[in-house]
């Protein structure tokens, strides 16, 4: 991992964490945020450790950001090792919840935001893979993507959002498919499905007393909400040559969710 050149998007919650990962690793870092804030904060966290990691400040739905992205890390460092899909957020404002009562601007925005910017990063990133030269370990790349526990173990009574579900669930999809196609390119991509972590965007259920007692048994590992470095480990692990051989898989990270 040390000297490699990594990609991430989001710039708080399990990507901040990842990136200081990475970092500490020996890594090469280009992130993104939308809020520019939240990049400064964690750009002076980064220089706080003696490290140091470029950024841009972007919204990943504008196809000209994520060309901005790519393109920039390219200029630098010359190819792009890794790729890792964090940045999304909650449809709830827009309108997501139950099928009978998401709105159409909900349905549309949530999979915008959170399906739409993934493969969007995903092409732009491939294009580049394919066309350096393999790394020491004989790969061209790996991208790993942000799915949710809520793609495929739904819990009906605290967390009914149909859209966004459907997001996570689409990009499990769009990651094996993509794998099987780039295999022979030396490609790896993977995806990882956390249960709740302790984010920007899972505050309200943090916030709410009834859904903190059942989390103690929805998720008895944690106990409680996940630490975004519960996540961030496995996340390094699948970005790491460790993993070299998985590509097409979802690594559950959900501390007994989909299992209580």
């Amino acid at each position: 991992m040390a000297g490699e050149i990594y990609i991430v998007t989001g710039a708080s919650g399990i990507a901040a964490a990842t990136i200081k990962l990475l970092l500490q690793g020996g890594a090469h870092i280009f992130y993104i945020g939308k809020e520019p804030d939240q990049c400064r904060n964690l750009s002076e966290e980064i220089r706080s450790m003696e490290l140091y990691a470029d950024y841009i400040i972007g919204d990943l739905t504008d196809e000209s950001t994520v060309y901005e992205l790519v393109s920039s890390c390219i200029k630098k460092y010359g190819r792009i090792d890794g790729l890792f899909n964090v940045a999304g957020a909650s449809g709830r404002s827009f309108g997501d919840g139950p099928l009978h009562e998401c709105t159409l601007e909900g349905w549309q925005e949530t999979l915008n935001i959170n399906l739409t910017t993934q493969f969007l990063m995903c092409k732009y990133v491939l294009n580049q893979m394919l066309l350096q030269e393999p790394g020491e370990n004989g790969g061209r790349g790996v991208i790993l993507n942000m799915s949710s526990v809520l793609a495929f173990s739904p819990e009906a009574a605290n967390f009914s959002a149909i859209a966004y579900a459907t997001a996570k669930g689409a990009i499990i999809s769009m990651t094996k498919t993509a794998a099987a196609f780039y295999a022979k390119s030396n490609i790896r991509i993977n995806a990882i499905a956390p249960g709740l972590v302790l984010t920007r965007m899972s505050a309200r259920a943090s916030g709410s007393e009834k859904i903190v007692a059942f989390m103690e048994t929805k998720q008895p590992l944690a106990g409680a909400v996940m630490d975004p470095i519960d996540v961030a480990k496995s996340a390094v692990f699948l970005l790491s040559d460790a993993a070299c051989m998985i590509t097409g898989e979802t690594l559950v990270v959900d501390a007994g969710w989909s299992i209580s």
